[in-house]
């Protein structure tokens, strides 16, 4: 039997690499398409010379690029994205473009041939909810568009409706999968991703910097977790048209995460205080509380996360020591 070829956008990122990785596994032969501009070749070093994994360097928004490799997949994961808060302040058109036009061209070259795909979204959708555990069918709370933190969510709730309205209007099988906090070895704290930016702080003995009165609360979900669950709903008939949250319902503080992260690394850094505006710019707010409701996932898959936040870090720590991450 053949092996099942399939797509990923943004497949030498934090992860896309580890869904690269967890495909091969699988069996199937991998297409990666990444720009390279936040994404690694590092990530798949130990693919270099599989002939199962092939990579393009391109923008997902090429659709003279992006459609022909779409016609040869049997699938698609579209992961590409422009991420993380410091992108969000120094360069908001730049991630708009990317978010906006590149799921545009991604789903409508799965729509010319039907081919299954999924869509990652992000909590960031949820806005200023403030009801806990956060459902999929939850009203969005957004704030005015001069406030720049909005702009990521928006172009990420336009990306699901749009994959929803090629899912009612051309029966497109395609799932949306909103990733609460993804973490773990490869992920780089330039980007603003907090764990990565408390671990080079502790070892370097520089303060760990929290954000705000650090009152503020997270779900941390393993990267293998976040994988493992959005590979099962692309292989799921029944999560075509819906969109599920990904991630773990274990919640913590950020000022929490700054002591476990001192605590497992036995550093001396002492927890310092910054305003937000302060670390990035005026008028970029920060979300208060994120949990998710993970009563659809489980009902569609039988998934649940399988790693606590204290495992999360000592992955995380070991892989920093082992490959000397710089971030």
């Amino acid at each position: 039997m053949a092996k099942r070829l399939t797509l990923v956008t943004g497949g030498a990122g934090f992860i896309g690499s580890h869904l690269v990785d967890h495909l091969i596994e699988r069996g199937d032969r991998v297409l990666v398409v990444d720009d390279l501009s936040t994404g690694r070749t590092h990530n798949l070093a130990t693919h270099e010379s599989n002939p199962d994994v092939e990579l393009v360097r391109a923008s997902v928004t090429d659709e003279a690029v992006i459609a022909p490799l779409v016609e040869r997949s049997d699938r698609v994961f579209h992961l590409a994205a422009g991420v993380g808060v410091r992108l969000l302040a120094d360069e908001p058109a730049r991630m708009l473009d990317e978010n906006l036009r590149g799921t545009a061209n991604v789903l409508a070259c799965c729509a010319s041939d039907n081919t299954p795909v999924m869509i990652a979204s992000s909590s960031e959708v949820y806005g200023k909810s403030v009801d806990l555990p956060q459902s999929e069918n939850a009203n969005i709370v957004m704030g005015p568009p001069e406030e720049s933190r909005w702009s990521y969510a928006v172009s990420k709730a336009a990306g699901e409706s749009l994959a929803l309205a090629y899912h009612r209007s051309q029966g497109l099988p395609v799932v949306v999968a909103r990733f609460f906090n993804t973490v773990g070895p490869r992920q780089r704290g330039r980007y603003g991703m907090v764990i990565p930016r408390f671990l080079a702080q502790a070892e370097a003995g520089e303060p760990i910097t929290v954000y705000a009165d650090g009152s503020q609360t997270r779900c941390f979900c393993h990267v293998l977790d976040t994988v493992a669950a959005t590979s099962a709903l692309l292989d799921t008939t029944a999560a075509f048209g819906e969109v599920v949250n990904v991630g773990t319902e274990e919640r913590v503080s950020i000022n929490e995460l700054a002591a476990l992260v001192k605590d497992m690394t036995g550093s001396d850094s002492e927890i310092a205080h910054l305003p937000f505006e302060v670390a990035y710019r005026p008028g970029l707010a920060d979300m208060q509380d994120r949990q998710p409701d993970l009563s659809k996932l489980y009902g569609l898959v039988g998934f649940k996360p399988a790693r606590t936040l204290r495992e999360i870090l000592v992955d995380t720590i070991e892989f920093r020591r082992l490959q000397h991450d710089a971030d």
